[in-house]
């Protein structure tokens, strides 16, 4: 027993003097209004945390080791219109609650807000407002990043294609993007070369593309609301995506482009009110299901050999036209729930609430009309009339199409009416 009594005092009298010395190894230095912040960050020793009280403070910043930089009643940090706010070339290096404007202007530069040089890893911003600059914060080669309800506004005074990207994600892993609200850039969230990031519950309107995605795969966006840009989410050359309850309203070409995707899931998404709802192509071996298309000039704009999908589940609801698909063979969806289409003419005599007759998207003249814009001019002449008529009683004149041989007879998504007075939006 004393032997056990003795290490166990040896245990507590270690555990005390390595807590003291941590202590001890962490300082919080203090950056009143007037003061530098460049000196303190000369003066801290990795680990330390930098406070800077409200004021404004005309400084460009490198931060060369871990320390937190945390702002106390939300101080400006200008950077003059030239270069990068705050460059980073450290890992564990935190940013919060300042706001960081005024960078340069040079594309070449990449200038920016908020800078995260290639090694600088496990980089967090919170809680800043990074506005009128060139780019808002960059990551190149950094993992474990942590981006979290920050207010990203790019510059509007510039022309759309000389402005930067609101955050710049580039060769990193398992980000966490979260929470951010970003307007008036170039592209809201432009990610390349990645992998295994979660992208969630952020609101993006006013740019290019709210996501401008690529070469980035085992990722999550989910929560996400984009509207009233040109384009909204833009998921290209990329794999196993879950892409999930997102809103994607108002945007003036596509709400959700899938292009060149594959072994991904799309669920429970809204998309309304856009010039195409889904754009989808060169898309293989997906599942898209239980999602609201509603009000869209195109509900699902198909093509490119976009097969081996299981589409099923969905509410097509009111588009002015449902699918533009132009193919020489017909892809069938809705093979285990069927879909809802609001403009099906069949019926279900039996009650199961399932259509008794298949629903075609296309006939021959939603194909010419593909082919030949202009022919949208006339569609509600008798001719036109006539020629759909014809063409579904004579089968050689049929048009390949998107086939649902068991449509639903009424939607999911009892809520649908909400999303009426979304229509595309001309953006920028």
């Amino acid at each position: 027993m004393p032997g056990e009594c003795q290490r166990g005092i040896k245990t507590a009298i270690l555990a005390l003097t390595l807590g003291a010395a941590g202590l001890c190894s962490a300082a919080v230095l203090k950056v009143e209004a007037g003061g530098s912040i460049a000196a303190a960050i000369q003066a801290a020793s990795a680990g330390d945390t930098i406070e800077v009280a409200r004021g404004d403070y005309a400084e460009r910043l490198v931060i060369d080791k871990p320390l937190t930089l945390r702002g106390i009643g939300r101080p400006t940090i200008r950077g003059g219109f030239s270069g990068d706010v705050i460059r980073v070339r450290a890992s564990d290096v935190t940013i919060q609650g300042l706001i960081v404007r005024d960078s340069g202007i040079d594309q070449t530069g990449q200038n920016s807000g908020i800078y995260f040089e290639p090694g600088s890893h496990r980089p967090s911003v919170q809680d800043c407002d990074v506005v009128y600059n060139l780019f808002g914060i960059w990551i190149e080669k950094a993992d474990d990043a942590r981006i979290q309800r920050n207010t990203i506004v790019g510059r509007r005074d510039l022309q759309m294609a000389a402005r930067g990207n609101g955050i710049q994600l580039y060769n990193s892993a398992n980000a966490h993007v979260l929470d951010n609200h970003i307007s008036h850039a170039r592209d809201g969230i432009y990610v390349d070369l990645s992998k295994k990031s979660i992208f969630r519950g952020n609101r993006i309107h006013h740019l290019r593309y709210g996501t401008h995605y690529m070469n980035t795969h085992y990722s999550v966006w989910e929560n996400n609301e984009v509207y009233m840009n040109r384009g909204g989410l833009a998921l290209m050359e990329v794999r196993n995506l879950t892409v999930r309850n997102n809103i994607a309203w108002s945007n003036a070409d596509h709400g959700i482009m899938l292009r060149t995707i594959q072994d991904s899931i799309v669920e429970n998404n809204i998309v309304a009110g856009n010039g195409r709802g889904f754009f989808i192509y060169d898309a293989e071996y997906n599942t898209v299901r239980a999602n609201l298309v509603t009000g869209n000039d195109v509900g699902v704009h198909l093509s490119a050999g976009s097969g081996n999908n299981k589409v099923d589940g969905n509410d097509f609801i009111d588009n002015r036209q449902q699918i533009k698909y132009v193919a020489s063979r017909d892809v069938e969806w809705g093979k285990a729930r069927g879909n809802y289409w609001s403009n099906y003419s069949g019926w279900d005599q039996d009650g199961d609430g399932k259509g008794d007759v298949a629903y075609e998207a296309n006939d021959v003249v939603d194909r010419l009309n593909g082919q030949y814009p202009l022919l949208k001019l006339v569609l509600t002449s008798p001719a036109i009339q006539t020629l759909r008529f014809v063409a579904r009683q004579f089968p050689v004149l049929r048009a390949p199409s998107v086939v649902d041989k068991h449509p639903r007879m009424r939607p999911l998504n009892e809520d649908w009416r909400k999303w009426n007075d979304k229509r595309p939006h001309p953006g920028e």
